[in-house]
């Protein structure tokens, strides 16, 4: 078996293995829940003398209206509730019901009224400091017999200091189980917020009884524009931005195209599908997220063609940069026998990077652990440093080549693609310091309204250097400024040679003839 058919094996297997990939998120998650947070029979974690479940965070504004319902009516239809919330912030309990142990519930007397609480607790995370007795100078969460005698809360709640600047915040909703029940079911209730900021809901109880309590249900958060999360809010007014701003990139493209299709070669075709790739990434992105803002909910259809997209947009973007800096098109015909390193290389980093996408648009609401995240960080950054490396070696060899050559105008072409890539490169390095300093600093994220300028940043970089390779490689009426073939008429004019009959013709096929023999010998060693 050659080199070639291993490297053709390696990828049909990859291939296999995506596929098996994606079949298995659509069995195990046919709808993403967004705003809408589920609840499916899961358990509390116990910490210090409590028992809790994270219901759920989001960054939410402040609702813009506050006017009570304007139907006297007791039963509204649906389209005048969602009229009446309309421009309000709110957090919803639909369903949610607290199931303990039967052996819990067996050892009540089922002529009591109330036998174990559980508690809903709603706080901004500026306010999380008044969840406990840190202020009583106490480790306890729960309320004890010691401190309910001195009067600063009652036995078996949650101790909680109230904001005396809001004196209803931080929210308690209690929820009794009855008898020997072993179902305890919240009222439907909904919080309007009225100020803005990161919001975190907790389910706790401080009975050690309730011990295997389960959880079930929903929460639906909403903002007063729709259901998307605060910190992702931005991004639909910029994925609507960025469509447009690929739609002209594209428009210029198409009239140069077509003004000089005569003279079109094939580095032209790949710059045209990755301009056309990112305009659908950025459109289908649009109709993702404002589908996400009506709705509440991610089907997952739509958020995988999103994060396919996506990927493909990234892995064609890279390899795009990677076949010009190997001068393919300009400086060589082919790319030799490193045509099925770049493809597996290229292959690797896709499968990698949808992985992470998916687990990273998920994560907004599952709240997948960091743990998996960086698990699947890890190798796409390693594969962009292989890009970065490759891309950085390859650039070092054609402007050798060039140098060699002589070829002023094609050396002249390259040094700017070099310089506006060694720009892009230190802006990243410095972005991925900020990000990093910003993960650090904000692990409650707090400053969930900054967050979105973080991923637009990776996207105006990649659009910022497509328009560079667009202005320097755009189609023209004098293509030898970097057509391969016409390589040898360019030097010969730069070194004021002048070839004609068909002597001259012949001199120059074979002079062609020998470089190309070159280019071959070096992917070779390749």
């Amino acid at each position: 078996m050659n080199q070639s058919e291993f490297h053709r094996g390696r990828i049909r297997k990859i291939s296999t293995l995506f596929m098996f990939f994606l079949v298995g998120f659509f069995v195990f998650f046919p709808n993403v829940d967004a705003s809408i947070h589920e609840y499916r029979m899961e358990a509390f974690s116990p910490k210090s003398d409590a028992f809790f479940f994270h219901g759920g965070s989001e960054g939410l504004y402040a609702s813009r209206l506050h006017e009570p319902p304007t139907s006297s009516s007791s039963s509204s239809s649906s389209a005048e509730t969602k009229q009446f919330y309309k421009g309000k912030s709110i957090i919803s309990f639909d369903s949610v019901t607290f199931v303990r142990p039967k052996e819990s519930a067996n050892r009540q007397n089922e002529m009591q009224q109330n036998t174990g609480l559980v508690e809903a607790i709603i706080l901004e995370v500026k306010d999380r400091e008044r969840i406990g007795g840190a202020f009583l100078k106490s480790d306890s969460i729960c309320c004890n017999k010691q401190l309910s005698e001195k009067g600063s809360c009652k036995l078996g709640e949650v101790i909680i200091h109230k904001n005396p600047d809001n004196p209803e915040w931080p929210k308690r909703i209690k929820t009794f189980f009855q008898g020997t029940s072993d179902e305890a079911k919240m009222d439907p209730d909904t919080i309007e917020i009225n100020s803005t900021g990161m919001y975190y809901l907790y389910f706790m109880f401080c009975d050690p009884q309730l011990k295997g309590t389960l959880i079930k249900g929903r929460t639906v958060w909403k903002n007063p524009n729709g259901y998307l999360p605060g910190k992702m809010a931005p991004l639909m007014t910029f994925f609507g931005l960025m469509s447009f701003a690929y739609l002209v990139l594209g428009l210029g493209w198409f009239l140069r195209f077509v003004q000089f299709w005569k003279d079109i070669i094939h580095l032209h075709y790949h710059i045209t599908l990755v301009i056309a790739l990112g305009m659908c990434e950025m459109a289908v992105w649009y109709f993702e997220y404002s589908n996400f803002n009506s709705t509440g909910t991610r089907p997952m259809g739509i958020t995988l063609w999103a994060v396919t997209f996506s990927s493909v947009k990234k892995t064609l973007s890279r390899l795009l940069l990677l076949v010009v800096s190997m001068g393919f098109g300009v400086v060589r015909p082919t790319l030799g026998g490193l045509t099925s390193k770049v493809l597996l290389l290229g292959l690797i980093y896709f499968v990698a990077t949808e992985a992470l996408e998916l687990v990273e648009h998920l994560g907004n609401i599952n709240d997948f652990s960091g743990k998996v995240k960086l698990f699947l960080v890890l190798p796409v950054a390693f594969l962009d440093a292989c890009f970065i490396l490759w891309i950085f070696s390859s650039l070092s060899k054609t402007l050798e080549k060039l140098q060699m050559r002589r070829n002023l105008a094609k050396l002249e072409l390259y040094r700017k693609f070099t310089n506006a890539l060694a720009v892009s490169v230190l802006l990243s390095i410095a972005w991925i310091g900020f990000e990093l300093y910003f993960n650090a600093t904000d692990p409650l994220s707090e400053l969930w309204q900054m967050a979105w300028i973080i991923p637009a940043f990776w996207n105006m970089l990649a659009y910022s250097l497509l328009v560079v390779i667009c202005v320097l490689w755009a189609p023209s009426h004098n293509p030898t400024r970097y057509a391969y073939m016409e390589e040898m008429g360019e030097d010969s004019d730069e070194e004021g040679i002048a070839l004609t009959g068909n002597g001259g013709d012949m001199a120059m096929k074979l002079e062609r003839q020998a470089i190309i023999g070159d280019d071959l010998e070096e992917d070779k060693r390749e």
